[in-house]
């Protein structure tokens, strides 16, 4: 054999071996495109877009752990709704977590909420509830929410908001920069109601309010359709010094859901900012004809209140807050309550 047939030979048999690898040869698959989470800023910070649609969803909610003190003091576990307790003090913890849902519309932001919400007084005791769930889109709001009725003075010492201010409504609210005014219609299935009278209320509510400078206030009223009673509360605040003051007052015609306490009140406080960390705000309340008797406000009857609270900002997203109150009544027996509150945020 020449030198010309072995490289031949080499070659055909290198080719062979080339040819036979090749069809052995594993080919990897291309990898499935990966869609990442994406950051959504068009409506602030935290939204990200649910994968595959154009929603930006935003998740929010608190830890809460909170010590009540007085007597027979009791957990409110719900809205309007407690444990009752023959001790002098009761714990309870709570857990919330907010869905938020926002998209573009022809119309504007259409968003979704829903806020589910687990109380526990123990172990054993425990309520989970839908705190809210609404839609909202234009200014218009229908679902279940809270009203203007719940919102109130900084501290923990007034007592201006309805007892029960949730409620499955259909609301219509005009925004400016510094500037509100909406209509309500609220189902007030578990508010007020007379005695042999069946919890199938209505109620109409409106509430305006804003900002002027260093002054904010808003006025909200209510009249109870079953009741054929309402009530006006007006609330204002302004900066002061280190701090800011808060005065309210409120005429109630008789009992009703949005207002039952008394028959008038006036309150305030001032929201003293001690350090950048650390409010004191000491607040006062008077009751004119405190109390129901025989379904209308007792004539014979006046109350005041005064507490203190102080908040302090631990750190970023948690934060604990005590009170102490005490109530006088003309009638009936003074009492002295308060509470201890731990909430961390996220």
């Amino acid at each position: 054999m020449n030198i010309n047939m072995m490289l031949m030979s080499s070659a055909a048999a290198l080719a062979a071996f080339s040819s036979a690898q090749a069809a052995d040869a594993i080919v990897a698959a291309e990898p499935e495109a990966v869609e990442y989470v994406r950051v959504c800023d068009a409506y602030g910070s935290g939204y990200f877009y649910i994968p595959g649609t154009e929603t930006c969803l935003k998740i929010s909610g608190y830890i809460r752990f909170q010590t009540n003190g007085g007597p027979n003091a009791s957990a409110t576990i719900g809205n309007g709704t407690t444990v009752a307790n023959n001790s002098d003090w009761d714990a309870y913890t709570r857990g919330q977590v907010q869905f938020t849902a926002k998209s573009d519309t022809e119309y504007g932001p259409l968003t979704g909420v829903i806020v589910y919400q687990l109380n526990a007084d123990n172990a054993s005791s425990q309520l989970a509830k839908l705190d809210s769930a609404y839609i909202d889109v234009a200014g218009f709001r229908a679902g279940l929410f809270y009203s203007w009725w719940d919102d109130g003075l900084s501290g923990e010492t007034d007592d201006i908001g309805s007892k029960v201010t949730l409620h499955n409504s259909i609301r219509y609210q005009y925004e400016a920069d510094n500037f509100y005014a909406g209509i309500s219609v609220d189902e007030l299935e578990d508010g007020y109601y007379s005695t042999g009278e069946r919890p199938n209320n209505v109620g109409v509510a409106i509430g305006i309010g804003g900002k002027a400078g260093a002054f904010g206030y808003q006025i909200t009223a209510g009249y109870d359709v079953d009741n054929e009673e309402g009530a006006v509360r007006a609330m204002g605040t302004v900066a002061i010094g280190p701090g800011n003051l808060g005065l309210a007052g409120i005429y109630s015609s008789a009992p009703n859901s949005y207002y039952q306490a008394a028959e008038w009140v006036v309150a305030g406080e001032y929201a003293f900012k001690a350090t950048d960390k650390l409010k004191i705000t000491p607040g006062f309340q008077y009751y004119g004809n405190y109390g129901i008797v025989a379904g209308d406000f007792n004539d014979d009857n006046d109350a005041w209140k005064v507490g203190l609270t102080a908040d302090y900002q631990i750190a970023d997203n948690i934060y604990a807050k005590a009170t102490v109150n005490y109530l006088d009544p003309d009638t009936g027996n003074d009492v002295t309550t308060g509470f201890f509150r731990l909430q961390r945020a996220f």
